[in-house]
């Protein structure tokens, strides 16, 4: 068994998209309810993982140590603009090498995007916390996954060996909810 936990985080329109036609995420999906739980997440893991494009505007931000997946170096380097940051470069050393180089051998990675990192760690979630907004629709916008819309998130990450758990409402008023995916043989953390 690993000593890395990889817990994957996303929020979605209907139609599975995390982004606009210009791949900026819009107001639309930046939901009170959602960004609660999320905060609250990231403030409990030890390292968070995301490309170049994504990110979380949060307080804690700045504090956390984390990994941006890059093409533009060879492996893996400090990142010049942050001192808790280090590029990686998937192509050029393995993902422990690199958690290694930002100093964490165990606990909770929070994999929080863009869609071709998502796809990266599918068969090794422990946890994917899939959000939903219902009445939120992004025609022409970026996927969550590789694979939506022809699929939804959940048929996707149920190929991927996940099962859903129990949705919890995230946002009474708009219909929010997060429903936990996990890997089969898995308990809530």
């Amino acid at each position: 068994m690993s000593a890395l936990r990889i817990d994957g985080y996303v929020i979605v329109s209907a139609d599975g998209m995390l982004a606009d036609a210009g791949q900026v995420m819009p107001a639309e999906l930046k939901l009170d309810g959602d960004k609660r739980f999320f905060t609250a997440a990231l403030d409990q893991v030890d390292l968070v993982v995301h490309g170049r494009n994504s990110q979380e505007d949060q307080p804690n931000s700045p504090k956390r140590k984390r990994i941006i997946l890059t093409r533009s170096i060879g492996a893996v380097a400090p990142d010049p603009s942050n001192p808790l940051a280090i590029l990686w470069n998937p192509a050029g050393a393995s993902f422990e090498a690199a958690c290694a180089r930002a100093g964490v051998r165990s606990g909770t990675i929070a994999v929080i995007g863009g869609p071709d990192v998502f796809q990266m760690f599918m068969d090794r979630y422990d946890t994917f916390w899939l959000s939903l907004a219902p009445r939120v629709r992004l025609p022409g916008g970026q996927p969550c996954f590789p694979g939506v819309p022809a699929r939804s998130p959940g048929e996707i990450l149920a190929a991927h060996g996940l099962t859903a758990g129990e949705a919890q409402i995230l946002e009474p008023g708009d219909g929010v909810s997060v429903t936990p995916w996990r890997r089969v043989g898995q308990t809530s953390p």
